[in-house]
């Protein structure tokens, strides 16, 4: 359940939102975490997050999950202690970390597993929007929400530790996209319902929240690639008279050694 703010913090959110980001700013979110990003947009409930300068990445975060946003201090910025001065006395507050990096626990984590940063962000946002401390029903914990069993076997104490968290989700992925032949759609679906239940059934199982979990990743993940297609090539001159069209991402056929970064998915039948 998303709480109830005062409509002033949310108007002051949105107006704030609205503007774009001077050099590199931070979106502090509720749960404790901080994204970092080059300018952002309000698009409906959710805020667009651009983490690089040429926009092929972002992270859509509801926009009442975000805290506040900070500016970041230039890298020019940040100089050595002159020897000659003698050290000062540090506050309290001074020894507080700051909150973690959502994108840089991602990267470090897909990077040990060799996945796309944008796949695990995908499938945190399908799994939790990107609660620290969101817990499901039948008990899933985290941001990858990791069953307490699957969390204890994969090593993670914590389920509620960001970091642990995502490595701990990083590694399933990594082994079930093997088990199953870097097969994508069958790995999501383990993810979701289980492993016996994909052998089970020999493939997605036929559950509407299954089968809605894995269309939605799939969704999410090429919409993100196609971004950063377009953003990547150079803006063709209109013809008079023509229309431009989007050429569709198609899936591929990984190497063995990366996880499957582009894939159709049917839609979830309408209940």
């Amino acid at each position: 359940m998303i709480p109830i703010v005062p409509w002033a913090a949310v108007l002051a959110l949105l107006a704030a939102a609205a503007l774009p980001c001077s050099a590199a700013d931070a979106a502090v979110l509720r749960n404790g975490f901080s994204i970092r990003h080059e300018r952002r947009q309000v698009i409906g409930t959710i805020t667009r997050l651009y983490v690089d300068g040429d926009d092929s990445s972002f992270v859509d975060v509801p926009t009442a999950e975000i805290d506040h946003f900070e500016a970041l201090p230039a890298e020019s910025s940040r100089r050595e202690p002159a020897k000659n001065n003698p050290p000062q006395s540090q506050s309290p507050s001074a020894n507080v970390q700051p909150p973690p990096d959502l994108n840089e626990v991602v990267r470090a984590a897909s990077g040990n597993y060799h996945l796309d940063p944008d796949f695990v962000t995908s499938v945190i946002r399908a799994e939790s929007g990107f609660n620290v401390r969101a817990v499901s029903p039948k008990g899933a914990q985290g941001l990858m929400q990791l069953m307490p069993q699957t969390a204890s076997e994969l090593g993670v104490q914590n389920a509620f530790d960001p970091e642990a968290n995502v490595e701990g989700g990083t590694r399933y992925l990594r082994e079930l996209l093997e088990r199953y032949d870097f097969d994508l759609i069958k790995a999501l679906a383990a993810y979701n319902a289980g492993p016996h239940r994909v052998e089970q059934y020999g493939g997605v199982p036929p559950y509407y929240e299954t089968k809605a979990y894995v269309a939605r990743i799939v969704r999410d993940f090429n919409k993100k690639k196609l971004a950063a297609k377009t953003a990547s090539q150079p803006a063709a001159p209109k013809k008079s008279g023509s229309k431009a069209t989007a050429t569709p991402v198609t899936a591929a056929k990984p190497h063995k050694s990366v996880p499957q970064t582009q894939a159709k998915a049917s839609p979830a039948p309408s209940q």
